[in-house]
């Protein structure tokens, strides 16, 4: 296929064994994964100096570089990732969508014992599903620093329907800039969240996740590591059709995502593929993940607007060697006033419906919060593990309702698992992690099929820190 450019495994160690190379170094897989295609993966966790874009600061990295390099390998392949510590503080991964075996979860109590300063530790799985994933810590506010990366997952029709594909990974920036997400952290037990102005605002198709976008106040947002004022460039052909895999890795910021002058047509929800949508700009919450194909048709950037915050992210899509003209400004202000779409309103495509069944137990998640010292409790409780988790029996159907009771919106996250959103009608799509907005209840069905102590959580890292989680357990 002309111009099709796939990068498989661009891992610490290079191109795995079983790729053959293709024009401009681009590995091209020409056979179905075996066991002798292990893709080997080294992270040295450290405090490392980067550029962002013409801003220099030192924050924490899996491998030297924000993000850490893309991971890119089959479904099936099995990854194997050692992970060396040199931070002063335990560290893990974890991977983030897969429903891989509860030892690799990379939760710290719950699945292992955090990497302590000094020491390693080696996962391996092998991957499940194919789709956009993404890796990050899963200690303290280590995600609001360097520690989260690409995961992409190959499935034997990629590119079928596209000719290219470009990993957009957004990313709300505070580590270097005077403080450090510890610091931002200890700063909201103090003083609690921002007041609001008045009483809440009723969410409307524009504003669909209320007035608050979050405590944080981030002083950049990044693509792919660099700030919009040294934009990352890509070169593409006029008419290409592109796959965006595009990944929310922020902390404390949803983002509206469009291209000026493009529809999306929105192919995938966390990995797994839907009923093909069209739309303007599409919402992702901390931790969701969209793919979209566009046509390009002349140069112009992929833009990232954080919802209720000002500032804007973007990246450059050059096309035939020629700049861009769009305002990018005007654009961004445009993302504001859209009604975006909201992933967990798509539907799921055929090949990936669960099948339909009864629950045979319901579980009421009551988001609440924030209580003294930003606190964010569920049920009443803060997360404390190993203690008060919900005990499951496997092979069932379980409903989950996030009941918020809050004025702040929740991607609320499952691990070990894939569910499908509830739709009054029709078949909600397959998803990790779903937007509860302020005052709002989602339902979601999963079958416990993958066995072990599986933590459920806001992928907010400040609500997180502050308690809001849990976790289901259940044996084979």
């Amino acid at each position: 296929m002309i111009g099709r450019r796939r990068f498989l495994v661009a891992s610490a160690l290079g191109v795995a064994a079983g790729t053959t190379m293709g024009a401009a170094g681009c590995s091209r897989r020409e056979r179905p994964p075996t066991a002798a295609d292990a893709v080997e993966v080294a992270f040295d966790a450290a405090e490392t100096e980067v550029d962002l874009g013409g801003l220099t600061v030192r924050t924490w990295t899996y491998t030297q570089t924000v993000p850490a390099r893309e991971i890119r390998l089959r479904r099936g392949q099995t990854l194997r990732t050692v992970v060396r510590n040199h931070l002063p503080q335990p560290t893990t991964v974890h991977w983030h969508g897969l429903a891989i075996p509860n030892p690799m979860d990379g939760v710290p109590v719950l699945t292992q014992s955090a990497i302590a300063p000094g020491d390693q530790f080696r996962y391996e799985f092998t991957v499940p599903d194919a789709g956009t994933y993404y890796l990050h810590s899963h200690v303290g506010t280590q995600l609001d620093r360097g520690m989260y990366g690409p995961l992409i997952i190959e499935d034997p029709d990629d590119g079928r329907d596209y000719d290219d594909e470009l990993v957009v990974v957004l990313d709300d920036w505070i580590d270097g800039t005077g403080t450090t997400p510890d610091q931002v952290a200890e700063n909201l037990k103090m003083h609690g969240m921002r007041p609001m102005a008045g009483p809440p605002a009723p969410l409307t198709p524009v504003r669909p996740l209320g007035e608050d976008g979050g405590d944080v106040t981030y002083p950049y947002f990044l693509i792919n590591g660099r700030t919009p004022t040294d934009p990352q460039v890509r070169d593409f052909r006029a008419g290409q059709r592109i796959r965006l895999r595009i990944i929310n890795a922020g902390a404390d910021t949803a983002f509206r995502v469009g291209v000026p002058g493009t529809r999306l047509t929105l192919t995938h929800a966390d990995g797994y593929p839907v009923v093909p949508r069209e739309a303007e700009s599409v919402l992702l919450g901390m931790g969701e993940r969209a793919d979209a194909i566009i046509t390009l048709t002349s140069s112009a950037p992929v833009v990232a607007a954080p919802y209720g915050k000002d500032g804007h992210a973007q990246l450059t899509m050059r096309v035939d060697g020629k700049p861009s003209d769009v305002d990018v400004a005007k654009f961004v202000e445009a993302l504001r006033t859209q009604a975006p779409v909201n992933t967990s309103t798509l539907e799921a495509a055929p090949d990936v419906v669960l099948p339909q069944r009864d629950p045979d137990t319901v579980i009421d998640l009551r988001l609440q919060g924030p209580m003294a010292h930003y606190t964010w409790p569920i049920n009443g409780r803060r997360y404390d593990p190993p203690n008060n988790g919900i005990a499951l029996q496997p092979n069932q159907r379980v409903r989950v309702r996030f009941v918020s009771e809050s004025e702040m919106f929740h991607p609320m996250h499952l691990h070990g698992h894939t569910y499908a959103v509830v739709h009054p009608a029709g078949h909600g799509p397959r998803k990790d992690t779903v937007l509860v907005p302020p005052r709002q209840t989602v339902e979601v069905d999963f079958d416990t099929d993958n066995p072990g102590r599986w933590i459920v959580h806001c992928h907010n890292d400040y609500h997180l820190g502050g308690g809001m989680a849990t976790f289901v357990e259940y044996s084979a």
